[in-house]
C-alpha cells in the first residue's frame, strides 16, 4: 500500500475534512465523498489513517515531563456547567508567582493535543489552565467524534462561561501573580475573541483561527490581540478583514497575521494539516506576545 505524504492529498480533501470536523456533513457522507479521492493507490482506509488526528505519536511535552507539576482539578462554574475539570499545568522550579494562561479546545473538548498545548505554555514559564467543557457530560471521550457530538449537546454561551470562571480560578491561585491571558483554537478561538470582550481585566487574547465577534461587540475588547489565521480557511477568512477593520475603528490594540498556504488547524500537529513552520512561528509570536503582556 502507498504510503501518504502531504503532497499526495489535494486542497479538497482537507477542505471536506474541514467541513467534517466542524459538524457540516457525518461521518457517512464524509467517507463516501473520501472515495472521489481514493484513485492511484490511493485507498479510502489509507485516506482515513492519514487524516484523522494521531495522538499516540505527536506528544511534544508529556504528562509525566519532568519540568512541570501537571494535575487534572476541579473548579465551579456557577453560570456554566457547574464543576469543570481541567489540566492545571506549572514550572516545577520558581520562586516567585506566574502569569497564567488559560488554554481553550477545539469543538470536541480536552484531547491530547489541547493537553499538550497546555505543557508547552508552562514549560514556557507560565502557569496554564486547560479546562474541559464536555466535563458536564462527563468529559472528552476519549475519540474526536464522540467529542464533538457531545459538544453540540452544550449551549455555546454556557462554555463561555466556563473558560470565564476558569478566569477567575486562574487569577486567585496561590501561584499566580493575577495577570492572565488565553489562548484557544477554533472554537476555542471564538471563545478567546468573547473573553477578551467579557472580561475587562483579561491580560492578553490570542485566537487562533476563531470566529469573529460582531462590530458591536468589539468596542467592549479591552485586552490586546493576537490574531493567527490560515489563507486557505475559507470559512474564517470571509469575516477576517470585517473584524480587523472594526477593531481599527475602535482604536483597539492588535496585530493579525495571515499564514500562507496553510489550512485552518495549522497549528495542530496531530493532523496532516500541521505546517511546522507556520506552527513554530505563530506560537513563538504568541509566547513572545504573553511575555510582553503578562510578565
Amino acid at each position: 500500500m502507498k504510503k501518504l505524504t502531504k503532497e499526495d492529498i489535494s486542497q479538497e480533501v482537507f477542505d471536506l475534512y474541514d467541513d467534517y470536523a466542524h459538524n457540516k456533513i457525518e461521518r457517512r457522507q464524509f467517507v463516501k465523498k473520501l472515495s472521489l479521492f481514493a484513485v492511484g493507490g490511493i485507498t479510502v482506509p489509507s485516506l482515513l489513517s492519514f487524516i484523522m488526528p494521531n495522538y499516540k505519536d505527536t506528544v511534544l511535552v508529556t504528562q509525566k515531563d519532568p519540568r512541570l507539576n501537571s494535575k487534572f482539578i476541579t473548579y465551579n462554574s456557577p453560570k456554566g456547567g457547574g464543576e469543570i475539570k481541567g489540566l492545571l499545568s506549572q514550572p516545577k522550579k520558581t520562586k516567585h508567582t506566574l502569569p497564567g494562561i488559560i488554554v481553550v479546545h477545539e469543538n470536541r473538548g480536552l484531547n491530547p493535543y489541547i493537553e499538550d498545548v497546555a505543557r508547552r505554555a508552562a514549560v514556557e514559564g507560565f502557569i496554564s489552565l486547560a479546562p474541559d467543557a464536555l466535563t458536564p457530560l462527563g468529559g472528552y471521550p476519549g475519540n474526536d467524534d464522540d467529542g464533538r457530538a457531545l459538544q453540540k449537546k452544550r449551549d455555546k454561551n454556557k462554555m463561555l462561561e466556563d473558560f470565564i470562571a476558569a478566569y477567575e480560578y486562574l487569577k486567585t491561585h496561590e501561584n499566580c501573580n493575577g495577570k492572565i491571558g488565553v489562548v484557544g483554537f477554533c472554537f476555542g478561538g471564538w471563545i478567546s475573541n468573547m473573553m477578551a470582550i467579557k472580561i475587562p481585566t483579561l491580560g492578553a487574547a490570542v485566537p487562533y483561527y476563531g470566529s469573529q465577534p460582531s462590530e458591536e461587540e468589539v468596542t467592549n475588547i479591552q485586552a490586546p490581540l493576537l490574531i493567527h489565521n490560515a489563507e486557505f480557511d475559507k470559512r474564517i477568512m470571509a469575516g477576517a478583514p470585517a473584524y480587523e477593520k472594526a477593531l481599527k475603528a475602535a482604536n483597539k490594540e492588535f496585530e493579525a497575521f495571515v499564514y500562507p498556504n496553510v489550512n485552518h488547524g495549522f497549528h495542530n500537529n496531530t493532523t496532516p494539516r500541521y505546517d511546522e513552520a507556520a506552527a513554530n512561528l505563530s506560537w513563538n509570536r504568541t509566547i513572545d506576545f504573553f511575555n510582553k503582556k503578562l510578565k
